[in-house]
């Protein structure tokens, strides 16, 4: 196979059992490998109900065809697994440069299943792969394990691993590669705890077969050249992705005191300028990325000063800063840097503080509930406590460890009503009573309360038109209009496409999908035009949305919180706005993928056009 080893791992941790199994051709042709394919084994061998923190789950690594080529940005992988915050599937995608160490190996992929009697670590060392024991490794933070880990194997080997959160199986935990880099969102940390799986090391020096190397070389060439002239480079560059923060500001859309309002206070102490003044070093990138939007930082001021590590990005700004109103930046720098030592989504940890900062300002919660903490909006001291009661799930964080669902479903009183998440996932760091469009994003994304999924933000927070897609123009985003959701179907199938590839989203902003194609043709040695790429997204896409129908999923959870669509926005730009005419747009949404607009499930018709047809029964019945 070109552009995939054509090989898998898989590890059952019950009975410490490592196997190597054949990717079938037509699975390959199907979803070049990534989370289509991935999503087709959780499909298949994790049974209906399934308990995401039981030994039924599994937790599956899967590659792009173009990671760990010369392509620009194609270091990214994904992970695949039902998530312990949500209950539906997961998808969490990752950068840096494990996932080109791990295809190096020889393997596009691992299936993780069972649970592990004792702690342990997977070694994969080219042909030789190996579980070890991590007694030694339980309890310590990511870089104290990926230090000794690299101690003793090498520092040659690539680590991913969990930190402390997802020991203690914190619904949101991350897993982190790279010391920094995070597959985030929707607690594939927890799984990975719950298996006892602590790390996984990869070394190898295989390269990826291209079935016409010279005419990639020369595309990828011509991508780079193209991007160096873009001014997301420049701005990506200069400010990281903290950049879009005034952007989205100015729309009166920048989340603050729990979304209670999109303007925040002393905004100048947290934007991408104040970051760039106050911890940066300098920008860093992934493998072979030209914008180089990370940011390696030091705290230089303050109590935290000396702690050095990477970010914050834009979403931990967003969740720590403007959520819990909170103006420090060397206390939201702390509190990313903890987080990433950790081992947690910052957008959910952050929103979930937020949360309950509301809570103890309603009268809901009270110092009583909170071990004594002042928990209120612009306590930046008590922020940084939780984040470590978090983790630990001591005391009131175990209370916050769960999520905010679980949280207001606890609490009551009304507090659903402010629990900022879609299907379970907390929302990000964009207001979408500001731009319309973004609102019926959140509200059908598969995951949840997701914002990468089509990366609407680009096109109507930051006007900055998707060229991988012909037309991705928005005329007013204040308007919900059902003839510009066709923006948003694309933009989903389409950047399904890049996970699947390996490629970073934000190459979606910088060049055009007719070079993307060029290139799979050279990977691959077939015909690959604009039309195969939105099918391999399509069909990844609805092989998600069956998952989540399986699992109960139904019209009624594509929707959006009751502040969004019921609680105008106080001031700013957009004041007096709410989220509006969602049936309308939902059932547009419908029409345009092609499902029944009384239950979201695929039509008969649209899963045999996407040769599906394996799940009609399962959809609809015999």
């Amino acid at each position: 196979m070109y552009g995939s080893h054509g090989e898998i791992l898989r590890i059952d941790l019950s009975r410490s059992h490592i196997s190597r199994e054949a990717i079938p051709q037509d699975l390959f042709d199907k979803y070049l490998a990534g989370a289509g394919m991935a999503t087709h084994y959780l499909y298949h061998e994790v049974p209906k109900g399934t308990d995401p923190l039981g030994p039924q789950n599994k937790l599956i690594a899967m590659t792009g065809a173009l990671t760990g080529t010369i392509a620009p940005s194609t270091g990214r992988f994904n992970w695949v697994f039902k998530s312990p915050l949500t209950g539906l599937w997961a998808q969490s995608n990752s950068a840096g440069f494990w996932g080109v160490e791990f295809k190096k190996t020889g393997f596009d992929g691992i299936i993780f299943e069972g649970v592990s009697p004792e702690p342990v670590y997977l070694v994969i060392d080219e042909d030789k792969v190996e579980l070890r024991n991590a007694a030694h490794l339980w309890g310590k933070s990511v870089s104290e394990t990926t230090e000794l880990i690299k101690k003793e194997l090498g520092q040659g080997f690539g680590v991913v691993c969990i930190g402390v959160a997802g020991e203690n199986l914190v619904r949101y935990a991350s897993i982190m590669n790279d010391l920094h880099r995070a597959a985030g969102r929707c607690g594939g940390g927890a799984v990975m705890g719950s298996k006892r799986l602590k790390a996984v090391a990869v070394r190898g020096k295989k390269t990826i077969k291209l079935a016409d190397g010279p005419g990639f070389s020369q595309t990828a060439r011509k991508q780079f050249e193209l991007i160096n002239q873009s001014m997301v480079k420049v701005a990506m560059e200069s400010f990281g992705t903290n950049v879009v923060i005034d952007m989205v500001h100015a729309k009166g859309g920048f989340p603050t005191r729990n979304w209670q309002t999109g303007v925040f206070p002393n905004l100048e102490e947290i934007n991408a300028q104040a970051l760039s003044e106050k911890v940066l070093v300098q920008p860093k990138g992934c493998f072979a990325c030209p914008l180089k939007c990370a940011r390696v930082s030091i705290i230089r001021r303050g109590k935290f000063r000396g702690h050095k590590g990477e970010g914050p990005e834009y979403e931990s700004v967003g969740t720590f800063g403007g959520q819990c109103q909170i103006d420090d930046l060397e206390a939201i720098t702390m509190a990313h840097y903890l987080s990433n030592e950790y081992g947690l989504d910052t957008i959910t940890a952050g929103a979930s503080i937020a949360f309950a900062m509301e809570c103890c300002e309603k009268g809901i919660l009270t110092k009583a509930d909170t071990d004594g903490l002042d928990v209120a909006f612009g306590n930046a001291e008590v922020m940084i406590e939780l984040v470590h009661k978090i983790a630990k799930r001591e005391g009131f964080g175990d209370f916050l460890a769960e999520g905010t669902r679980r949280m207001s479903q606890k609490l009551g009183r009304g507090t659903e009503r402010f629990a900022m998440h879609v299907k379970g996932l907390e929302l990000p760091a964009y207001d979408s009573r500001a731009v319309q469009l973004t609102g019926l994003a959140y509200a059908v994304a598969n995951r949840g309360g997701d914002h990468i999924t089509a990366y609407i933000q680009g096109p109507t927070f930051l006007d900055i038109p998707f060229l991988v897609i012909p037309d991705s123009k928005i005329n007013d985003p204040l308007v919900a209009d059902p003839n510009e959701v066709h923006v948003l179907v694309d933009l989903e199938n389409v950047l399904t496409a890049l996970d699947t590839f390996g490629a970073c989203k934000f190459m979606g902003m910088c060049v055009a999908s007719e070079e993307w194609v060029k290139l799979v043709e050279h990977c691959l040695g077939r015909s690959f035009d604009y039309q195969d790429m939105i099918r391999l997204g399509e069909t990844a896409y609805n092989l998600a949305r069956i998952f989540n129908i399986r699992e109960g999923l139904t019209r009624a959870d594509d929707t959006l919180p009751a502040r969004l669509l019921e609680e105008p926005l106080p001031e700013g730009p957009a004041q007096g706005k709410v989220n509006e005419n969602l049936p309308a747009m939902l059932d547009r949404y419908y029409e345009l993928r092609g499902w029944d607009k009384a239950t979201g499930k695929p039509t008969r018709e649209k899963l045999t056009e996407l040769g599906l047809e394996e799940y009609i029964a399962d959809v609809w019945g015999s």
